[in-house]
C-alpha cells in the first residue's frame, strides 16, 4: 500500500523523496553495522546506499534533459531544420488566448520534497536515542519506588536531616550505572529502597538502603547515621570476616575498601509448604565505605556491587560509581 502510494507522487517529488530516505536509512544500518560489528546489517545498508545512489543518477538524467531537450520531429515529417511553408495569413482573432499555465519548477519541486521529508530522515537516524527504549527492542529502565508508600520509621522524624530510601534510589539510578559498571548495553531489571534501622539500635539508628539490579551486577547503597567513624570501622574489621581491606579517600573523605560474602537463604516450595532452609554463603561482594563528612565524625555511606556468578568489578570501578552516586545524594549530614 505504501509502495502504490509512493508511486503515485510526482517524479520530482516522488524521487527527492526516497533520495533522503535511502541515504538516511543506508547510514543508519551503516553505522549500526560498525557499532554492532555485524556484516548482515552492512550488506542491508549497502543496498539501500546503492539504490540511492541509482537513483541519484536518474535525478541528473532527468535535469539535463529538461535543460537540453532533444529537437522533436515535425507532425508532416520535416525536421525543425527544414523551412516550412509559409503560412496563410489569418484573421487576427477577437481575443487574446487564455495564457499558458506554467510548469512546476523542478527544483523547487525537489527542495519542497527535501525540506519537508528531512525531519523523517532525521527522526528515523535519532529514533533509537530520542524515543523510548521498547521501541527498539530494549526494556525500557525500570523505576524508583515512590517516596510516600510506607511511614517512616520514628528513627527518621527524629532526625529529618535523615535521606530515605527512595532519595538513595533516585541517586543510585542513574542512566551512566551500567556503563560505570563496565556494561554498557544492560538496562536495569530491578529497582528497590527501604527505610529500614541499623540493628541492634532498638529502632533508633536510621538505616535507609536502595538497590539496582542488572543481568550481570547488583549495586547496593546505605547509609548508616550512627557514630561510628570509618577510623573505628576499619579497627572493627579485623575482628570481622572482611577480606582484601584496603584504605581510600573519595571526595576529600576517609573511606575504606572490604570484601565479603553476601547471605544466601534457600527457600523450599515442596508438599510440606514453604519453609526457609539454612542460610549459607552467598557470591562475594565488595564494598566502599565512605564518612559522612570529612572530619569523619561518624556514620558513612556504603556502596556494594557483587554478581551470583561471583566475578568482581575494579575497584576503580567501585570508586566511579561512588563518585557519581553520593554528590547526588542530598547532602543532611549529621
Amino acid at each position: 500500500m505504501l509502495g502504490f502510494l509512493v508511486r503515485l507522487l510526482p517524479f520530482w517529488v516522488r524521487e527527492p523523496l526516497l533520495i533522503v530516505v535511502g541515504s538516511v536509512f543506508g547510514v543508519r544500518i551503516e553505522y549500526m553495522a560498525l557499532d554492532e560489528k555485524d556484516w548482515v546489517p552492512g550488506v542491508i545498508g549497502a543496498v539501500f546506499l546503492v539504490a540511492t545512489a541509482l537513483r541519484v543518477h536518474t535525478v541528473v538524467k532527468a535535469l539535463r534533459a529538461r535543460r537540453n531537450p532533444a529537437p522533436a520531429a515535425a507532425g508532416d515529417g520535416t525536421t525543425p531544420d527544414t523551412p516550412a511553408p509559409a503560412p496563410a495569413p489569418q484573421r487576427p482573432a477577437p481575443a487574446a488566448p487564455a495564457a499558458r499555465e506554467k510548469e512546476p519548477n523542478a527544483w523547487g519541486q525537489a527542495f519542497a520534497a527535501v525540506a519537508v521529508f528531512a525531519a523523517l530522515g532525521a527522526a528515523a537516524f535519532l529514533g533509537p536515542k530520542l524515543l523510548p527504549s521498547e521501541a527498539h527492542g530494549t526494556p525500557h529502565a525500570v523505576s524508583c519506588p515512590g517516596g510516600q508508600e510506607t511511614e517512616l520509621p520514628s528513627a527518621y522524624k527524629k532526625s529529618p536531616r535523615t535521606v530515605t530510601g527512595a532519595e538513595l534510589c533516585e541517586a543510585l539510578n542513574t542512566p551512566d550505572l551500567a556503563r560505570l559498571l563496565g556494561t554498557p548495553t544492560e538496562t536495569a531489571t530491578g529497582a528497590s529502597a527501604s527505610n529500614n534501622t541499623a540493628p541492634l539500635t532498638d529502632g533508633k539508628v536510621a538505616l535507609p538502603e536502595a538497590k539496582v539490579e542488572f543481568d550481570t551486577y547488583t549495586v547496593n547503597v546505605a547509609v548508616t547515621y550512627n557514630h561510628l567513624s570509618i577510623a573505628q570501622y576499619v579497627k572493627l574489621m579485623d575482628y570481622g570476616n572482611e577480606i582484601d581491606v584496603k584504605k581510600a579517600e573519595v571526595l576529600g573523605r576517609p573511606a575504606v575498601f572490604s570484601s565479603d560474602h553476601t547471605m544466601r537463604i534457600e527457600i523450599d516450595f515442596g508438599s510440606g509448604g514453604g519453609s526457609g532452609g539454612p542460610v549459607g554463603q552467598g557470591p562475594l561482594a565488595r564494598t566502599l565505605a565512605v564518612a559522612l563528612d570529612a572530619k569523619d565524625r561518624g556514620g558513612y555511606y556504603e556502596i556494594t556491587v557483587w554478581s551470583t556468578s561471583g566475578a568482581l568489578p575494579d575497584d576503580d570501578v567501585l570508586l566511579g560509581i561512588t563518585e557519581k552516586v553520593l554528590p547526588a545524594v542530598p547532602e543532611r549530614t549529621m
